[in-house]
């Protein structure tokens, strides 16, 4: 009896063990599927130290971001610092992005979930890479269809394949993968208020020299020169000084390809020692500046941002900058139209 019944529970538990083995979920290099989801890039985090050069590639456009000592930098924009911000964020989702369901194998669905060939005309896939010195890819993902938060304990996901597979997941994280160098350029130049600007000498080829200057804090700025000169616009006064507030650039270039031709230069003085010199550029319609600064710490850290380059800003800006004696005049109203007859 003994013996029949170790016999009996023995077998049970070939039963159960093989059942078992049949029954486990298949394992997956990188990912489980139990829910709490395996890291795409297990140990990336130890390897970003080596990490040289970032490439994001769409049919329509590819950004590149390589590592110049602790900046990284676009190529394709003269070599201008990209956002630290939103390069630390790319390579910390990288590591955190947990593959967290299995989706289709099938390379005729793909495009259904954005995960087609980023190459192929019309796809919305994103290929990206992260590359060492050698070019040897720490991490490449291509990345579809994303779907960010809505609710406070729901993560971002995005469905991902890697390149050489056709197999698709829905991986959690958050990827700011933009193909658009716009999109990871810090495009503020300065944000300087008004009421700092003390004095405003312009120099413009074709017109007399300018002086604008306030006498006290609550003053606004004056037309001192040329002292015969008309009536000035409050309003045009006032957009000389708010020239540096909220100022950013559409366009970034080393300095040494400033298109178009010199309009001369203005010399901005502002309260805490600060001096801002601004040397515009017109090429048609565009308008570039230069920008130097002197007079103290906040000088060396606003010169040391723009020495080197031109940046496009606004064309209305021209006149911020740059005003001509008729601008600044103040607008008279316009008469009044004759009375119709009785």
């Amino acid at each position: 009896m003994r013996r029949r019944t170790l016999l009996v529970l023995g077998g049970a538990a070939a039963v159960t063990i093989t059942a078992a083995i049949l029954l486990a979920p298949e394992r997956v290099e990188h990912a489980t599927l139990e829910g709490e989801g395996g890291l795409a890039f297990p140990g990336l985090a130890g390897q970003l130290a080596a990490a040289r050069r970032i490439e994001l590639r769409r049919h329509d456009g590819a950004v590149t971001l390589e590592r110049r000592g602790e900046a990284w930098v676009l190529p394709e924009k003269g070599g201008y610092p990209a956002r630290p911000d939103r390069v630390r964020e790319l390579l910390v989702g990288l590591t955190e992005l947990r593959l967290a369901e299995r989706r289709t194998a099938d390379a005729t669905q793909l495009d259904r979930l954005g995960l087609d060939d980023p190459a192929r005309q019309g796809s919305s896939a994103v290929l990206v890479r992260v590359l060492d010195e050698g070019g040897r890819p720490l991490a490449e993902l291509v990345v579809g269809r994303r779907r960010v938060r809505t609710q406070g304990r729901v993560p971002e996901s995005a469905y991902v394949r890697r390149p050489a597979e056709t197999q698709a997941w829905l991986a959690e994280g958050r990827l700011p993968v933009d193909a658009d160098a716009q999109l990871w350029l810090d495009r503020d130049i300065a944000n300087l208020p008004a009421d700092r600007v003390r004095r405003v000498e312009v120099r413009r080829a074709d017109q007399p020299p300018l002086v604008l200057a306030r006498d006290g804090a609550e003053e606004r700025l004056a037309l001192l020169e040329p002292a015969e000169g008309p009536p000035a616009d409050e309003v045009a006064l006032d957009e000389v000084g708010r020239a540096f507030e909220f100022l950013t650039f559409h366009e970034v270039r080393p300095a040494a390809e400033v298109p178009g031709e010199a309009l001369g230069e203005a010399r901005f003085i502002l309260a805490g020692e600060l001096a801002i010199t601004v040397l515009p550029h017109r090429e048609g319609e565009a308008l570039w500046i230069r920008l130097a600064a002197e007079g103290g710490a906040e000088a060396e850290r606003l010169d040391a941002r723009w020495s080197g380059w031109a940046y496009q800003v606004g064309p209305w800006k021209e006149r911020a900058f740059l005003p001509r004696l008729e601008e600044l005049r103040r607008r008279e109203a316009e008469a009044a139209p004759p009375a119709a007859p009785r």
